[in-house]
């Protein structure tokens, strides 16, 4: 069995308040017996490298932590604080064996723009990545949703070009879910015939418009998801800190 967390959107700003919202959501993760952890993107506010070193104290950890960036990110210098890499504008790919599961951690950001896509260059490394070890369980992991999610903001600026990462997907059957963030809120759905998890966010909640409270909630506590992977069938369990 594996058990793995996943939180998103921190936002880090270089203030206290953000810094400890991600300090307590992480207490909790690192007092527990983890095979991983995952940030789904939307790590700085503004992509500055000091948000960045702000990110790396806070989010050290003695489990693996596995990261993908979101559309306040910046390649250049998420790499160079983040990864000790030369500063490039290339996508930001990674991917990663833990706990008898695979972690495709892909980059759907598009520079400058708030909404997300998969470039070919991803889909390509994707597909390479899920062909190997066909019989180990996999996740696709990004930041931008790639359907709607009934919040009018988000699903402006989800991850569009959606049919063709379907179509990689649809190719891999030990694909076991598809992760992302960006919503700001605990959801599920499907994609391309796979479960589709979406992480609470960590500086704040979004409502849906039917909802009486203000679309957006900075009080609301700092959530989490805990994974629990049990051969091929996953169980989400979502937390707040």
């Amino acid at each position: 069995m594996t058990v793995f967390a996943q939180l998103s959107d921190i936002h880090l700003d270089g203030g206290e308040e953000r810094a400890d919202r991600t300090r307590r959501v992480m207490a909790r993760l690192n007092a527990m017996p983890l095979d991983a952890v995952l940030l789904t993107g939307d790590i700085a506010d503004h992509g500055d490298p000091a948000e960045y070193a702000q990110a790396r104290e806070l989010m050290a950890s003695p489990h693996p932590v596995l990261m993908c960036p979101g559309n306040h990110d910046a390649r250049g210098p998420y790499r160079k604080v983040l990864l000790d890499e030369p500063a490039d504008g290339s996508p930001i790919d990674r991917a990663h064996r833990v706990g008898g599961a695979l972690f495709a951690m892909c980059d759907s950001t598009v520079p400058g723009e708030d909404g997300g896509y998969l470039s070919d260059a991803t889909l390509a490394w994707l597909d390479g990545v899920l062909g190997e070890e066909p019989g180990v369980p996999a996740f696709v992991c990004f930041h931008h949703p790639p359907v709607p999610l009934g919040i009018p903001y988000v699903d402006g600026i989800r991850q569009t070009g959606e049919d063709r990462l379907a179509a990689v997907i649809e190719r891999h059957p030990r694909i076991v879910a598809v992760l992302a963030g960006h919503a700001h809120t605990a959801g599920a759905t499907t994609f391309a015939g796979r479960p589709l998890i979406v992480s609470p966010g960590v500086v704040s909640t979004l409502r849906l418009p039917e909802e009486p409270e203000d679309t957006i909630d900075y009080a609301a506590p700092p959530g989490y998801a805990l994974h629990v992977l049990d051969g091929h069938r996953l169980t989400t369990h979502y937390r707040t800190a």
